[in-house]
């Protein structure tokens, strides 16, 4: 296999592991914010906090692991804050055509509310990479 695919592929599956471990994180940070037993703030506010928790927690797994040779190349606040604004605005994109498309499918092709779901987290998945691997982490000059 091109050593160049390889490591396509291996960035692509930390992506999603860092990712499926930000789903944990928004679920506790959203009983912590929203439980009535925790801080019981109003569900729509607790969920968008646990949200940007969430994409906060993604951003160091994906800065540390997924794409730490790209990230070495710039350690400052300045290199890593550009990097967390472009992650942050490309998830948040990624929200946006995540709920289109659930909406169109459910709506116009009949589709099952969770296989539409399942298609949009995947569709999703493939935008998110694809942006940060070109706009948020860029690729090293040689």
């Amino acid at each position: 296999m091109n050593p160049s695919l390889l490591l396509l592929v291996r960035r692509y599956i930390t992506f999603g592991i860092v990712g499926a471990s930000g789903i944990g994180v928004d679920m506790a940070a959203l009983f912590v914010l929203a439980a009535p037993c925790m801080l019981h703030l109003n569900l729509s506010l607790a969920k968008a906090l646990a949200a940007e928790i969430a994409i906060g927690s993604n951003f160091i797994g994906n800065e540390l692991w997924t794409f730490r040779d790209r990230a070495a190349a710039d350690l400052s606040w300045r290199g890593r804050a550009s990097r967390f604004g472009k992650f942050n605005l490309i998830c948040l994109a990624g929200i946006g055509i995540s709920v289109l498309l659930l909406n169109l499918q459910t709506r116009f092709f009949d589709v099952n509310m969770y296989v539409g779901n399942l298609i949009a987290i995947v569709v999703v998945s493939l935008w998110n990479f694809g942006m940060n691997q070109r706009f948020g982490w860029k690729k090293l000059k040689t």
